[in-house]
C-alpha cells in the first residue's frame, strides 16, 4: 500500500496539488495569451479574462470542495482523540466553523472576478486568506494542546512556523497594498494587468504580488502537516432502513438491518 493510500492521507494531498495545479495553470494560461505580465502577477489576475478565467473558476470550486472535506475529516478526528476534554472540542467546533468560512471565501473569489466585482471579490479574499489563517492559528493551538499524548512537539513547531509564515506574508500584502492603491500611483490600478518596470509603484506592486503567492502556497503548506495525522483515520457510513419498501404506507421499521457503506474504523 502507498502512503497515500492509507486512511484518508489522500484528502489533504489532492487539496494541496489541485490547488496549485489550479494557480499554475491559469497562470501559464495567461501568460502564454499574453493576458498578464510573466513576472510574479496578482493570482487573480491569472484569472480574470476568459478562458483561463474559466478554469480559475472550476478548479477553485473544487479546491473550496476539497478543502470542506478536509477539515471536516480534521474535525471529526480530532473529537474522536479528545472525547472528555471540553476545551478542546469546543476550539475543535470553533475551528470547523472557520475552515468552513474560509471555503466559501473560496468560492466567492472563484466566481466574482477582481475586475469585475472588485469589493466582492476582496470580501472572498479576505474570508479564505484572513478566517483562514485564523483557522490556522486554532488547529495550531489545538496542537499544542494534544501534544505530547497525541503526537510529538515537532508537528505543533512546524505548524506553528506555517502559521508564522502566513502571517507574515499577510503583513507585507496589507502594507504593500495600501502604498500601492494609495492614490499616490494613479487611479484606477484594479484594472491593471500590465506594469512596466520603470514605472511609479511598480516595486510596492511586485512586493504585493509576490507576498499574494506566498500567503496562498504557505495556507496550502498548512494542510501538507495533516497528512501523517489522515494516516491513522478512516470514515464509514451506515444506513438505517425505516422500512422495507418506498411507499408512504405504515411498515415495520427495521432496526435491525444496517448496511455498511464505508468500510472503515477511527
Amino acid at each position: 500500500m502507498w502512503w497515500f493510500q492509507q486512511g484518508l492521507s489522500f484528502l489533504p494531498v489532492a487539496l494541496v496539488v489541485w490547488s496549485a495545479a489550479s494557480f499554475v495553470f491559469s497562470y501559464i494560461t495567461a501568460i502564454v495569451l499574453h493576458h498578464v505580465d510573466p513576472l510574479v502577477p496578482y493570482i487573480s489576475d491569472t484569472g480574470t479574462i476568459p478562458p483561463e478565467r474559466c478554469l480559475f473558476g472550476i478548479m477553485l470550486n473544487i479546491s473550496a470542495f476539497l478543502g470542506m472535506a478536509t477539515m471536516y475529516v480534521r474535525y471529526k478526528q480530532v473529537y474522536a482523540l479528545n472525547p472528555e476534554k471540553s476545551k478542546i472540542i469546543k476550539l475543535n467546533k470553533v475551528g470547523l466553523t472557520l475552515g468552513l468560512m474560509s471555503c466559501f471565501g473560496l468560492c466567492i473569489i472563484a466566481n466574482f472576478q477582481k475586475c469585475i466585482l472588485y469589493y466582492i471579490h476582496v470580501v472572498g479574499a479576505c474570508l479564505t486568506f484572513g478566517v483562514g489563517a485564523i483557522y490556522m492559528m486554532v488547529q495550531t493551538v489545538l496542537s499544542y494542546l494534544m501534544q505530547p499524548e497525541v503526537h510529538s512537539k515537532d508537528i505543533f513547531w512546524i505548524r506553528l512556523t506555517m502559521l508564522l509564515w502566513c502571517c507574515s506574508s499577510i503583513v507585507s500584502m496589507f502594507v504593500s497594498s495600501v502604498v500601492l492603491y494609495s492614490g499616490l500611483y494613479g487611479t484606477n490600478l484594479v484594472q491593471k494587468l500590465h506594469w512596466d518596470p520603470q514605472e511609479n509603484g511598480y516595486t510596492a506592486h511586485i512586493i504585493s504580488t509576490v507576498s499574494e503567492w506566498s500567503l496562498a502556497f504557505s495556507f496550502l503548506s498548512f494542510f501538507l502537516t495533516y497528512i501523517r495525522d489522515f494516516q491513522k483515520i478512516s470514515l464509514r457510513a451506515v444506513v438505517s432502513l425505516h422500512g422495507q419498501t418506498l411507499y408512504n404506507t405504515q411498515q415495520s421499521l427495521v432496526t435491525e438491518e444496517q448496511t455498511l457503506l464505508i468500510a472503515g474504523s477511527i
